[in-house]
């Protein structure tokens, strides 16, 4: 009998999202009784705000929204879309250039498919979010990674983009604020990366999901602000998740110039067609309706990042670069390898990661996941009482 024919080479090469991973580990060991706290899932830990909920229940009502819808989402959430992106990044853009997506995560494989070639290289600011890497490779892109460390508060500058360069560059990732760092590019720098980008005509492809979460007065000014000639080769990509409480909902845009659109509207018709019509209603209601609750889920991370910062700040071997956005740290622990920790000795971040979910019973984020061995990402949104406990845990275990 013939040999079953091979799985895709391309699937195959992808690796399981190492967050994810690293999160459901975290919640089957707590299912099975360990007092586990977990630092692994980049999500909220409150509730949708209810007038969000309430415009969601409204539309189960209505029977239109049992049906298909246009492929690039609601009308009313594309107008919604189009007015945040000229409130918070600056760029006037009509609804048309609008793609509603499942997810962030939708809008950034969209992206690459859009703009990246066979072979083409990615410049890929590292650490970079675990996905981006995957989402090059689907698309036959060559990730290329520039690595910028605590010393440099994780931002990458346009000396070390234009050593990476070369004749197969098309596209930059960049992303401000940053998950897995919380860093945040100031104008000038955002500006000075920006005329770089346009000078050499290379495609930006910009996350700015994290926009509306920064602090201590900084602001992410998105690059498209900074640099308006730019607009014409940046695709931005964001969603409702972080900022609203609503990863769960499930909805994200992308937002470019009109061919770019075009072609990210004909891979979705093909790809998932719409967007869940009640998730798409809610989010509406989430960009057109009061900030108040989403200034206060703001007004908590700041306070946890803080709290974790200085609590982190205390373990003898970790570096914390101060994150002025998203709701991560991303302490350079690289003091603590080659030490003996009990029975163990890590070597790598890997190692102590799974070090510290066994002694400790808290689960981490290895640098492994986002580029360089030597770090760790953990996420501040989780309850203070929970979060300040887990940082003591490893306050005992390396003290």
């Amino acid at each position: 009998m013939t040999d079953r024919a091979p799985l895709s080479r391309k699937l195959s090469a992808i690796a399981e999202s190492a967050t994810l991973k690293v999160d459901a580990k975290a919640k089957a060991l707590k299912a099975a009784g360990r007092p586990v706290i977990s630092y692994a899932a980049g999500e909220p830990d409150f509730a949708t705000p209810q007038f969000i909920v309430d415009a969601a229940a409204e539309a189960l009502h209505n029977p239109a929204n049992f049906r298909y819808t246009p492929a690039a989402g609601l009308p009313v959430l594309r107008e919604a879309i189009a007015a945040k992106t000229l409130r918070d990044s600056g760029l006037e853009v009509t609804p048309s250039q609008v793609i509603v997506t499942n997810g962030g995560k939708q809008a950034v494989y969209q992206a690459f498919q859009t703009v990246v070639n066979p072979g083409d290289e990615v410049l890929l600011p590292a650490p970079y979010w675990t996905t981006y890497p995957e989402a090059i490779a689907l698309a036959d892109g060559i990730p290329v990674e520039v690595f910028a460390g605590a010393d440099q508060d994780y931002k990458v500058t346009v000396a070390q983009l234009e050593a990476a360069r070369t004749d197969k560059t098309t596209v930059l990732v960049f992303v401000s604020p940053s998950n897995p760092t919380g860093s945040v590019y100031t104008p000038e720098e955002t500006a000075e990366i920006g005329r770089w980008a346009l000078e050499h005509g290379i495609w930006v492809i910009t996350d700015e999901i994290y926009q509306n979460l920064t602090y201590e007065g900084a602001r992410a000014v998105s690059i498209v602000e900074a640099v308006p000639e730019l607009a014409g080769q940046t695709l931005l990509v964001n969603g409702v998740a972080k900022t609203y409480a609503m990863t769960g909902w499930r909805v994200g845009w992308m937002v470019g110039p009109a061919d770019a659109m075009k072609l990210a509207g004909n891979l979705q018709s093909h790809l998932s067609s719409n967007v869940n019509n009640i998730a798409q209603i809610a989010a509406a209601a989430a960009l057109n309706g009061p900030q108040d609750e989403a200034e206060q889920f703001r007004e908590a991370f700041d306070r946890r990042r803080r709290l974790i910062v200085a609590e982190l700040s205390k373990i003898d071997g970790v570096e914390v670069p101060n994150p002025l956005g998203a709701f991560y740290v991303y302490p350079d622990v690289r003091g603590l390898l080659n030490r003996s920790w009990g029975a163990a000795t890590p070597t790598t971040s890997l190692e102590l990661a799974d070090l510290i979910l066994e002694q400790a019973e808290v689960a981490v984020v290895p640098g492994e996941a986002f580029g360089p061995s030597g770090y760790l990402r953990l996420s501040y949104a989780l309850g203070d009482a929970e979060l300040l406990e887990g940082i003591q845990r490893l306050q005992r275990l390396f003290s």
